[in-house]
């Protein structure tokens, strides 16, 4: 009896999932207990990897391939290949089939890539758990690219970009760990160039590495490998830390065989760590690490793309400024200011404590007097519940780098003690400036005086170089055309450090509603787009000034997609157009040009699912192309509008509702031809999305 009831409760459950496999179409709106796979439910495996990854009903990329085996190092090629198999335990009659599927994929992959194959890639290894699923050849490709595509990060070899970051990810939760690595001289990819590389799987065994895929892969958050990472290494703190007195060789060893230990029970809880620890991470991480992964061609000045001399983790100021704003869970910053008296007095964030860099050298002892009444103000500051408070430091210096080097040995400082949660303001106060000034493009109104003041309790103005002050009215551009010529004038010497600490804590207590509007979450990375009457891409509207909007993302970069949704799969996919226009679950196709706040247009096409809208954004060297520009769900539309001169230009604005009213989170502006038609078919696809969840 009681098999009959576990064979008819099986049943169920497989016949419930594949329903929901089945509805769900290539979309990524699946609950999370559907991906707890059953060990004995490989077919369901398939089904939700294939959706996880948007392979299904892609066709054969292998197809235009003659299939001839006849690279340079093809009998290496082979040979690794044959080595995959043997560690799977295959029957002979297997083996001979599987070697020629890896083989052919390794050859196509590395031809179409134009990628030399050598001994030391980890990549190959994520075809041992894909082996598994029992795939024919052109799906295991598809799914092996799309892996490659969107979870390999980019410059993941020794000495890679990723692995200096992952340093600084560690120092910010574990610096003690991190210090005595340092020590050894053992860097991450000593250790775990082969974890990144193959997602674990060249060190766990296939069912655990599958166990964790069925974990990972509906997360769709490429950066979740870095946090995963940190994991194993905090996990296994206590065993490095003994291991002082052994070598450098024996160490690494030991570190990079620590993901072999996994069992399938441990994933549960090891993603659970992660996404605590991922939580209590600055979203810079991310933001200012975006091409590391997908089909991005953008790339990054030089000066961001170079971690290896980052003292530690580097923080935008428009998430420092936005985190202590909304007074939310997770991450909050207590900010340092640390340039000389002279610039703090004339003008600071209002919410910030200052640290003269300048007494460490020249008065230790005020210095360490000041450094206790720092980490006292930081405690007081927490438990009154202040704007100011954060269990987070963050670091700020002029922006200027003569001018910083104090506050490095500051930074220093705080790193040796093994101060957890310690980050530095990118670009400093400077940053801070340009960044409020270019939020209010049309003059600078009372938003800047809520946050800039002085130690009088005076709310500071900008000054040029010429005397002019930059606080009245006037012309906008002016005032952004002058941005870089700001100084403060020299008034006064440092204050009493006791009357100052008292000071802080007393004026930054003041409620939320002293700050009247919403920051913009964007941190603008690469210089306006100057148009030529030649270029087709980002043509001026006419008619349509310069608005400030929140969370309108990347607006200076005309080829860098939104990544306002930080777990969306599609983040910086290049699609087919039409593919995607014909997708089964694409109810409404609308043509139209996506109208940034500069009033830059771009072509686009927004398609409407039975729950999102998403932007795809036209590839101007690529016809026929997209990127995957925003994904919103339709449910978060809170408002609707366009404007009387433009009847066309319609800007959707999406946000929830909470105890305050409406939080708007998101604001995006296109011109649609027949727009009052387009907007019906949203509106009535809206209203059956709330009624569902009404009615649920």
């Amino acid at each position: 009896m009681a098999d009959a009831a576990d064979e008819a409760l099986q049943g169920t459950w497989d016949q419930d999932l594949a329903e929901a496999l089945d509805s769900s179409g290539s979309d990524m709106e699946m609950e999370r207990g559907l991906f707890l796979v059953q060990e004995d439910s490989a077919q369901h495996r398939v089904k939700m990897w294939k959706i996880a990854l948007n392979v299904s009903g892609k066709g054969d990329s292998l197809s235009p391939w003659d299939g001839v085996l006849d690279l340079p190092e093809q009998t290496l090629i082979h040979n690794r290949s044959q080595q995959l198999i043997d560690q799977l335990g295959v029957s002979e009659e297997e083996k001979s089939d599987m070697v020629s599927d890896v083989e052919s994929v390794i050859t196509f992959y590395c031809k179409s890539r134009n990628i030399s194959f050598t001994p030391d890639l980890a990549w190959p290894h994520l075809l041992k758990p894909l082996l598994g699923l029992g795939l024919p050849r052109s799906e295991l490709y598809n799914c092996f690219y799309a892996f490659m595509n969107k979870y390999i990060p980019r410059d993941c070899v020794t000495n890679g970009r990723p692995f200096h970051l992952y340093r600084l990810l560690l120092q910010y939760h574990e610096p003690e760990l991190c210090s005595f690595l340092d020590t050894k001289k053992i860097t991450p990819d000593s250790y775990a160039i082969n974890w990144m590389g193959s997602l674990f799987s060249s060190h766990c065994l296939p069912e655990v590495t599958q166990a964790l895929w069925d974990f990972y892969l509906p997360q769709a958050d490429p950066f979740l490998i870095f946090f995963l990472m940190l994991i194993i290494l905090v996990n296994a703190k206590e065993s490095i830390l003994a291991q002082e007195g052994d070598s450098k060789e024996e160490i690494i060893k030991m570190l990079e065989a620590s993901p072999s230990l996994l069992e399938a029970e441990d994933i549960e809880d090891l993603f659970s760590l992660a996404q605590y620890y991922q939580s209590k991470t600055p979203l810079s991480l991310r933001k200012m690490n975006q091409n590391l992964f997908g089909s991005s061609l953008v790339m990054l000045k030089e000066e961001d793309t170079d971690l290896s001399q980052a003292l530690c983790l580097p923080v935008s100021v428009p998430e420092i400024l936005q985190a202590n704003q909304l007074q939310q869970d997770g991450v909050r910053f207590f900010v340092v200011d640390c340039r000389p008296a002279e610039q703090y007095n004339s003008g600071h964030l209002s919410t910030a404590f200052h640290l003269d860099s300048d007494l460490m050298l020249q008065n230790p002892s005020e210095f360490a007097l000041s450094v206790k009444s720092l980490l006292e103000a930081q405690k007081q500051s927490l438990e009154s519940g202040s704007i100011a408070s954060g269990e987070h430091l963050c670091f700020m210096g002029s922006g200027r780098e003569e001018e910083d080097m104090y506050m490095n040995m500051v930074l220093a400082h705080f790193l040796q003690k093994n101060k957890e949660y310690v980050s530095i303001a990118k670009g400093g106060f400077m940053a801070l400036q340009k960044h409020l000034v270019d939020m209010n493009v049309e003059g600078l109104d009372s938003s800047y005086l809520h946050w800039i003041v002085s130690t009088s309790g005076s709310h500071s103005s900008l000054s040029s170089a010429d005397g002019e002050s930059l606080s009245g009215p006037g012309d906008g551009k002016g005032v952004k055309s002058l941005v870089n010529k700001m100084t403060f004038a020299l008034k006064s010497k440092s204050v009493n450090v006791k009357e100052k600490m008292i000071s802080f804590i007393e004026n930054t207590s003041t409620p939320v509603e002293r700050i009247s509007f919403n920051l913009p979450w964007p941190e603008k990375v690469a210089p306006d787009r100057h148009v030529s009457s030649s270029d087709r891409v980002g043509k001026p509207y006419r008619g349509v000034k310069p608005v400030f909007s929140i969370a309108d993302e990347e607006e200076y970069d005309t080829d860098e997609i939104d990544s306002s949704s930080m777990s969306d799969e599609d983040r910086k996919e290049v699609v087919n157009v039409q593919t995607w226009i014909h997708k089964p679950d694409v109810k409404h196709h609308i043509p139209c040009n996506e109208v940034k706040e500069t009033g830059h247009m771009f072509p686009s096409h927004l398609l409407i699912t039975a729950t999102h809208m998403y932007c795809l954004r036209e590839i101007a060297s690529r016809r026929g192309f997209a990127y995957i520009q925003s994904r919103q769900a339709l449910s978060s539309v809170v408002k609707i509008t366009s404007k009387k001169k433009h009847p066309e230009l319609i800007t959707f604005k999406f946000g929830s509702n909470n105890s305050a009213g409406v939080e708007i989170s998101a604001v995006e502006r296109y011109l649609i031809p027949n727009a009052g038609d387009a907007t019906k078919v949203i509106k009535q696809q809206i209203m059956k999305v709330l009624d569902a969840l009404e009615s649920s």
